[in-house]
C-alpha cells in the first residue's frame, strides 16, 4: 500500500518561500506520478503541480508557474515543492498524491499541510 506523508507548511510573509515535502512509501513500481493539490476554504480542490517519475516531467498550474519548483530524491521517493515568491492566495492545506496511471486519476493520498501566507 503507497504511503505519503506531505510536511513542511507553515506560517510565512507574503513574498516569502517555503519547501513542501512529500515522502512516498509503498511503491510497488518506480512508474508512478506524485501531484500536489491544495484546497482553501471554501474552495475547490485545485491541482498544482505533478511530478512524473515515469520520464522525469513536471506540470504546472498557471497560477504557480514561474514561482512553484518541484524536484525529486528518488532514493527516497520523496518530492519536494519549492515555493517562492508565495501570496496569500497561495494559502490553503496542501495535499500530495500518487497514482501509477494518470489516466485514471490519483488512487494514494497524504494528510494535508496548511501553508498561511499573512503578514
Amino acid at each position: 500500500e503507497v504511503q505519503l506523508q506531505a510536511s513542511g507548511g507553515g506560517l510565512v510573509q507574503p513574498g516569502g518561500p517555503l519547501r513542501l515535502s512529500c515522502a512516498g512509501s509503498g511503491f510497488s513500481s518506480d512508474n508512478y506520478i506524485i501531484g500536489w493539490f491544495r484546497q482553501a476554504p471554501g474552495k475547490e480542490r485545485e491541482a498544482v503541480s505533478c511530478y512524473s517519475n515515469i520520464d522525469g516531467s513536471t506540470i504546472y498550474a498557471d497560477s504557480v508557474k514561474g514561482r512553484f519548483t518541484l524536484s525529486s530524491l528518488h532514493t527516497n521517493k520523496t518530492v519536494y515543492l519549492q515555493m517562492n515568491s508565495l501570496k496569500p492566495e497561495d494559502s490553503a492545506v496542501y495535499y500530495c498524491a500518487a497514482t501509477y496511471r494518470a489516466a485514471t486519476g490519483y488512487d494514494f493520498w497524504g494528510q494535508g499541510t496548511l501553508v498561511t501566507v499573512s503578514s
